[in-house]
């Protein structure tokens, strides 16, 4: 070997140890940096005629794909049943326990007890007016809670359009990566930090819609759902959404009056088995067209039954169709589809609609006052309470019961609806720690990091006492010649 090759490829081991050295210093300086991925120098011999040395390939990314697919499901099914839970919990304390004098339950047996305490004493107008405000109560209450679905449905569907203006803002970046990643590849150019950027912005699309990331020419990726929905290959998909601004008990999908999604112009089904299931984004959709909808549909049964209860075999002074002491907007009871948010006291009775309460106990529909001694009224209207009936309305089950235990089922409902997405969420939570904590072992390790960095140094210190050692040689034949 001649003293220019030594020389040559101690030259080559100096620049190799120097990019090392560049490498592990990133490397340390980024060991706590949130989805930094592990770079590594790729060398290769150097070699052409009596040449030798070194070549530097480039740097690597160190990925378990396989490890970060797992991941990024646990991450879009945590955030999927947080955002269950959020909402169950919002309306569960809208509700009140079941114990609280203004749930439900509460309201309704105040109710009964100013009844009961009516019927004991029916010339009392006190208690006749306790009794009007306690079933003004009780209407005033399922339209309460009733008004409160109807605005978590109309939140859920602003949520819906944020994150699909969101989900197109990082699918439109992505792409650009994916051609920034392009260039940088053919051209030569170092692009580990762009592969960074887009694992980062993947990770966040993830938890929108749960992805898969294919492999394609030149360190390009494409993103498809696992229902097999097509979100960037190539170019980025539009992912449409039309919000409303107002939601009412009777919009949904299906009728055209709430807003579905489409990806370039085609409708996909945004259902719990839907290619967007098992994210914040079908979650919502789900939270909006389905539990709410479902919570909504068990209040309407509660109202209807309440309205059934006191129409007919109650009040003798009632004409055919004329509605009883609970009303549908003043009205008998049409449509059964959001009727929690229109039901109201009769307005015959209801003082602050100059309604007069001596109503209750001689009749809805007598002229005047009559014997103020007489409780019949009032205790059918207590008997209609007690009743075991099976409501109409059977989405609380077809089971006879009385209103006391119809009501303190919607709460059981609920709150088993709030247990069970909690238990989802813990489990996920779970899931979601241990393959983050396996994800982070795979990251920085910086013991390893500084001994590859002693190894860096021996290596330059080597190809510098080489460089040292041909150039004492050239001195010397300079000498001589």
């Amino acid at each position: 070997m001649s003293l220019t090759s030594a020389l040559s490829n101690a030259l080559s081991g100096l620049t190799a140890s120097a990019r090392g050295a560049s490498v592990i210093s990133s490397n340390l300086a980024n060991a706590m940096t949130e989805g930094y991925a592990t770079r590594g120098l790729t060398l290769s011999a150097r070699s052409w005629g009596a040449d030798g040395g070194v070549s530097v390939e480039g740097i690597t990314r160190r990925v378990d794909q396989a490890l970060l697919g797992e991941r990024r499901g646990a991450d879009a099914e945590l955030s999927a049943s947080e955002v269950q839970n959020r909402y169950l919990s919002r309306i569960s304390a809208v509700a009140g326990d079941p114990t609280d004098a203004h749930s439900l339950t509460g309201l309704l047996a105040e109710f009964e007890s100013t009844l009961i305490a009516a019927a004991a004493l029916p010339e009392s107008e006190i208690r006749l007016a306790s009794a009007a405000e306690a079933a003004a109560g009780v209407a005033n209450g399922l339209n309460k809670l009733s008004t409160s679905v109807q605005s978590l449905r109309a939140e859920a569907d602003r949520s819906i359009d944020t994150q699909v203006q969101r989900l197109n803002d990082a699918l439109g970046e992505v792409e650009t990566l994916n051609r920034s990643i392009i260039a940088a590849r053919g051209q030569g150019r170092e692009h580990a930090g762009l592969l960074d950027q887009r694992q980062a912005l993947i990770d966040e699309i993830s938890t929108i819609v749960p992805v898969k990331e294919l492999p394609r020419d030149m360190g390009s990726v494409a993103l498809v759902t696992p229902g097999g929905a097509v979100l960037l290959d190539g170019e980025a998909a539009e992912v449409s959404f039309t919000p409303r601004n107002t939601v009412a008990a009777h919009m949904t999908v299906e009728n055209g009056l709430l807003g579905g999604l489409s990806i370039n112009g085609s409708a996909i089904d945004v259902g719990p088995d839907g290619p967007i299931s098992g994210s914040t984004l079908g979650a919502t959709f789900l939270v909006r067209d389905q539990t709410l909808t479902a919570v909504q549909g068990e209040l309407d049964t509660l109202a209807l039954d309440l309205i059934q209860r006191f129409e007919t075999g109650v009040d003798p002074t009632l004409p055919p169709d004329a509605p009883g002491l609970f009303t549908d907007s003043g009205a008998v009871a049409s449509s059964v589809t959001g009727i929690a948010g229109r039901i109201t006291l009769n307005a015959l009775v209801d003082p602050s609609k100059g309604g007069e309460v001596w109503r209750l106990r001689d009749g809805l529909s007598a002229t005047s006052p009559e014997a103020s001694g007489n409780s019949e009224i009032l205790q059918a209207m207590l008997d209609g309470l007690s009743a075991s009936k099976v409501p109409d309305a059977t989405i609380l089950g077809a089971v006879e019961r009385d209103l006391a235990t119809l009501f303190s089922d919607f709460h059981s409902a609920l709150g088993l609806r709030e247990s069970n997405a909690e238990q989802r969420t813990s489990f996920a939570s779970a899931r979601q720690s241990e393959l983050k904590e396996m994800e982070l072992t795979l990251g920085v390790d910086t013991d390893a990091e500084l001994q590859h960095l002693l190894m860096v140094e021996q290596a330059y210190a080597a190809n510098a006492k080489i460089i040292q050692a041909v150039d004492e040689m050239l001195q010397r034949l300079m000498e001589i010649g």
